[in-house]
């Protein structure tokens, strides 16, 4: 999931109880604009990820079933996600109709009624081999209302010439990991002024969560109904600590940065490693393998000169999944990915449904697969491929961990207590100091 910003559970309640009181579901399909008999029917999709050919067939297989509709696209930031759905989801006129949402956003709207119930499309969507993790982040009460569209497991890229004058080879345990970060930063074979052997920007939780998961912390656990922060535990003040001395001797990352588009850095030459979801190899660009093609040449020779640009850049980056504690295992990464719901104002609930299907066909699950994201169903996730690539994304995701599926979990995204708690840590802050105060304001957040 992608940092976002919110005003709040509380506005987004507020809001929600019109929608709530008209009801969601076939009776909403009576409301709203546009109506089933044709029309506009609007695809909220958040961020890049969806690459442009699977759009294009989502339009193009849509309005082939549908020759009175038509699709239209509308991509939407992350940031700042929340509150324009805030406004959005509670007006019959300013609606999508199918809304991509992060997962760790997915609580705060099935709880607040946002979406439409689609319990009887489970098994028709893909059933027990949809991502169960996503599917109960969309789920209240026993009754479904977002499906899993793509998870993305976070994995470690890294140059391999780089590796090589520095003497180091990809390591096998998390304290290798440390090990060989702490031998590049100090080796800095790029001579890059601001050279990192670990791109880990200060407020970058997402990635740092996963050594606060591997030695069983958790950001906050649930009982009797009441949900309390859990970073000040031994568990994971032992992950925090090797956070910060990743901070302090492996990293020039800025201290004020989040985790947003790390493979600048290492095209650049400033960084050694980085790690995102897998389908950052389409954004590694090594100037060593950068051809000069124009954006907007879509010539037989320009595709041919940006495919031998993508099997030089594939060449010279390698890519790993986070060694776990043990020697052979990997660590328990952040899961990232999006689910995807039909708005309950929306006034055209069937036609949502017809291509939440085409969502959900194994042509268009294979195509997400194809494209480096594991599908929503996970059925599909053989089309990954067998390179190297789909080996770390399949091998980061096994144990992969999901956000606290509190209702006011976006709450705490949006108030940035855990970028604030990174941030803290990679200042010099005591790990100690810093999880008690953010410890308290989650607990705060999430009652």
């Amino acid at each position: 999931m992608k940092r976002v910003r919110t005003s709040g559970l509380a506005a987004l309640a507020v809001g929600m109880l019109a929608l709530t009181a008209c009801g969601g579901g076939e009776d909403a399909a009576d409301s709203g604009g546009g109506g089933e008999s044709g029309g506009e029917l609007r695809l909220w999709l958040a961020g890049s990820d969806t690459p442009q050919e699977l759009r294009d067939h989502l339009v193009e297989t849509f309005e082939a079933e549908h020759p009175d509709a038509t699709l239209v696209i509308e991509e939407q930031d992350w940031n700042g996600l929340v509150p324009r759905l805030q406004t959005a989801l509670t007006s019959e006129s300013q609606t999508p109709d199918l809304v991509e949402i992060g997962n760790t956003q997915s609580p705060t709207f099935t709880y607040a009624g946002a979406f439409s119930d689609i319990s009887d499309m489970y098994e028709e969507l893909g059933g027990d081999d949809l991502l169960q993790g996503f599917v109960d982040a969309g789920t209240v009460d026993d009754t479904l209302y977002a499906v899993p569209y793509y998870s993305g497991a976070r994995a470690v890229f890294y140059n391999k010439e780089v590796f090589a004058a520095a003497g180091v080879e990809v390591p096998t345990t998390l304290a290798e990991f440390t090990e060989v970060a702490q031998t590049l930063q100090q080796a800095n074979p790029t001579g890059a002024p601001s050279f990192s052997g670990f791109w880990l920007p200060g407020q970058d939780w997402y990635n740092g969560v996963a050594w606060l998961n591997s030695h069983g912390g958790e950001l906050a656990v649930e009982e009797d109904g009441e949900w309390t922060g859990a970073l000040s535990s031994p568990e994971s003040q032992e992950g925090l600590a090797e956070v910060q001395e990743l901070f302090t001797t492996a990293t020039s990352a800025p201290r004020d940065a989040d985790s947003n588009e790390p493979w600048i850095a290492f095209n650049n030459g400033e960084a050694a490693m980085f790690s995102a979801p897998t389908w950052a190899r389409w954004s590694i660009d090594l100037p060593a393998c950068n051809k000069g093609v124009a954006a907007d040449d879509e010539s037989e020779a320009a595709k041919a000169l940006l495919a031998e640009q993508q099997a030089c850049n594939e060449e010279k980056t390698g890519i790993f999944a986070l060694p776990g504690l043990e020697e052979g295992s990997v660590a328990p990464v952040f899961a990232g990915g999006s689910n995807i719901g039909i708005p309950a104002k929306s006034g055209n609930q069937e036609l949502a449904r017809d291509l939440l299907r085409i969502i959900f066909s194994p042509e268009y699950q294979t195509m997400l697969a194809e494209n480096g994201l594991i599908p929503g169903n996970t059925e599909y996730a053989d089309a990954l491929g067998d390179d190297v690539y789909a080996q770390a994304a399949l091998a980061a995701a096994v144990d992969a961990e999901l956000t606290p599926p509190a209702e006011k979990w976006a709450d705490v995204e949006g108030a940035r207590i855990l970028e604030d708690l990174f941030q803290e840590i990679a200042s010099g802050t005591d790990p100690a100091t810093a999880a008690a105060e953010a410890d308290q304001l989650i607990t705060d957040t999430l009652n």
